[in-house]
């Protein structure tokens, strides 16, 4: 592949013996398409939608990896960091071939010089839609007061709860469950990626989500709490024992968080997590629709 030009692919296989160093050498900034393959990896193809997902990768002129994509259709289309110049060249590459995206989510840079690349090839409307901080757990500061009540690790007897509290996030966050809720939770289930804070009499009134470990890193998500049972401390104490597990097992920890809720902000950062770098996803819209 000449150095330069974008190499893409639909073998999930070819793009992880590539490019696999290169997503592992920053493994927080490139958390999104590290879990992403994983969960291709473990589940399957179809996992995040019907259609067929794609990846591409960037060689510089040494042959280095120096950029990649990936995309789960119907998601917009995900970025490493990359300069104009190859935000340029793969807008006119995935344009040339036909591709019809939906939108663009990755570093604010990145996606910003995309999404101008894309509307100077295609005429398409973009619009920013979220904006996003990614956080790395520094040093952990338990809230004090906890509220009443434990953490617990979720199991098969609440299965239909949290199926329905993903649906529920899914909404309240404007993503939409495109992931079958029992699936995704039996996938949770199945290595204690979900956890519970409960009160005293044995009600569950919050959860806490982790990814499992790849590349040394684990990210927090997601976490919900019921709007009625919001502002009682139950988001935080949840997410700080998810966040302490995952630190004592050596994992880096991360979470991203909505720029537009600074209720949620401020709450992780008092917990103990620092920022690491700001993200945007962009909506693109035929114009002529």
């Amino acid at each position: 592949m000449h150095p330069g030009a974008w190499q893409l692919t639909e073998d999930l296989d070819e793009f992880l013996a590539e490019a696999g160093a290169f997503l592992r050498s920053r493994p927080a900034p490139h958390t999104l398409q590290l879990t992403v393959a994983d969960a291709l990896r473990r589940r399957g193809p179809r996992v995040f939608g019907e259609e067929t997902p794609f990846f591409g990768m960037l060689r510089g002129p040494d042959g280095s990896i120096r950029a990649t994509l990936l995309r789960t259709p119907p998601h917009p289309l995900h970025l490493t960091p990359l300069d104009e110049d190859a935000a340029d060249a793969l807008a006119a590459r995935l344009a040339d071939l036909g591709h019809v995206l939906t939108g663009v989510c990755g570093e604010h840079a990145a996606t910003a010089a995309f999404a101008g690349a894309w509307q100077r090839r295609t005429g398409a409307a973009a619009e920013i839609r979220h904006r996003q901080r990614l956080y790395r757990l520094d040093g952990l500061t338990v809230p004090q007061p906890l509220p009443e009540g434990r953490a617990r690790v979720a199991g098969a007897a609440d299965r239909d709860l949290l199926a329905r509290w993903y649906g529920e996030f899914a909404d309240a966050t404007g993503q939409h469950a495109t992931q079958d809720p029992g699936a995704w939770v039996d996938a949770r289930l199945s290595y204690g990626g979900l956890t519970l804070w409960e009160t005293p009499a044995g009600a569950p009134v919050a959860m806490a989500g982790a990814t499992q470990e790849t590349a040394g890193q684990v990210r927090v998500a997601p976490v919900y709490t019921p709007a009625h049972l919001r502002g009682r401390g139950y988001a935080g104490a949840v997410t700080a024992e998810v966040s302490r597990v995952a630190r004592a097992a050596g994992a880096e920890v991360l979470l991203f968080t909505d720029l537009a809720n600074p209720t949620s902000n401020g709450l992780y950062q008092r917990i103990g997590y620092r920022g690491v770098a700001d993200f945007a996803v962009w909506e693109f819209a035929d114009r002529g629709r």
